[in-house]
C-alpha cells in the first residue's frame, strides 16, 4: 500500500509542477490564452496541491501507524 501511495504522490507532484509551469508560461506570454485560462489554471494548481498534500499525509500515517509502525 505504501508503494502505491508513494507512486501516486510522485505523479501528483509532477502534475502540480506541470500546471504551475503552464500557468507561469501563460502569465509571461499574456494574451488571450492567459485571459481565458489564468483563473482556471490557478484553481487546478490549488486542487493538485491539495491532492499532493493529502497523499503526503496519508503516506506519513501509513509509515507511522502501519504494520511495522507505532
Amino acid at each position: 500500500m505504501e508503494s502505491v501511495v508513494t507512486v501516486l504522490l510522485g505523479i501528483s507532484m509532477v502534475a502540480v509542477l506541470a500546471v504551475l509551469a503552464t500557468g507561469l508560461a501563460a502569465f509571461i506570454a499574456g494574451g488571450e490564452f492567459n485571459r481565458k485560462y489564468a483563473n482556471k489554471l490557478m484553481r487546478l494548481r490549488v486542487l493538485t496541491q491539495a491532492v499532493a498534500v493529502a497523499l503526503l499525509l496519508l503516506l506519513l500515517l501509513l509509515r507511522t501507524f502501519g504494520p511495522t509502525g507505532g
